[in-house]
């Protein structure tokens, strides 16, 4: 069975002759290959499943410290807002400071996911923070809730980074991303409120 084989890219433009003509698309190619893995008896190996990365508690606590601890009020707000809201990166860095409404405590998230939009509560006792906030934004002339220091609105990059940097610094095992906020925000207000 150590017979040489035929290199991959010459094997290619073999099978390609005897198919062009047949002038096959992605889906017609896909089954073939899906037909002849079986008719060659070909496995397909199977990636291991890994558990997801679930902090513990002591390490929420450090996190949320660390977070409430930061000079960078900004920075703070971001973090806040994300986990009292449970919003998406994407959606926290296209809410309009005209998106808040402090009366009822909610936010218009507009073109959310599936490009519906929604309403987004957030916490009484998150109202007040919020506002000064807002406020501070409008005395800079912002349009958007959180806008960097060039006064553009903050990219999903820059928000991934802001996190990581918390991670990093409550000493965290990984590094505690946007999607596990939204996944853990029962948590922490269970925890914290």
């Amino acid at each position: 069975m150590n017979e040489k084989r035929t290199s991959p890219k010459r094997k290619a433009k073999e099978l390609a002759k005897h198919i062009r003509r047949e002038r096959p698309d992605y889906a017609y190619l896909k089954s073939l290959f899906q037909h002849l893995r079986a008719e060659l008896e070909v496995e397909v190996p199977k990636a291991a499943k890994k558990l997801p990365y679930v902090p513990t508690e002591e390490e929420l606590k450090r996190y949320y410290d660390v977070v409430w601890q930061a000079k960078n009020f900004q920075d703070m707000m971001i973090v806040k807002t994300l986990l009292y809201t449970a919003v998406r990166v994407s959606e926290l860095i296209s809410i309009k400071l005209v998106d808040v409404d402090f009366r009822y405590c909610q936010i218009r998230i507009n073109n959310g996911k599936g490009k519906k939009d929604r309403i987004v509560p957030f916490p009484h006792s998150f109202k007040e923070m919020l506002a000064m906030h807002a406020d501070s934004m409008k005395k800079k002339q912002a349009v958007y809730l959180f806008e960097s220091s060039w006064k553009k609105k903050y990219t999903d990059r820059g928000i991934r980074k802001i996190l990581a940097k918390y991670s990093e610094v409550a000493g965290m095992t990984q590094n505690l991303s946007p999607h596990k906020l939204r996944h853990f925000l029962l948590t922490w207000l269970k925890l914290y409120t």
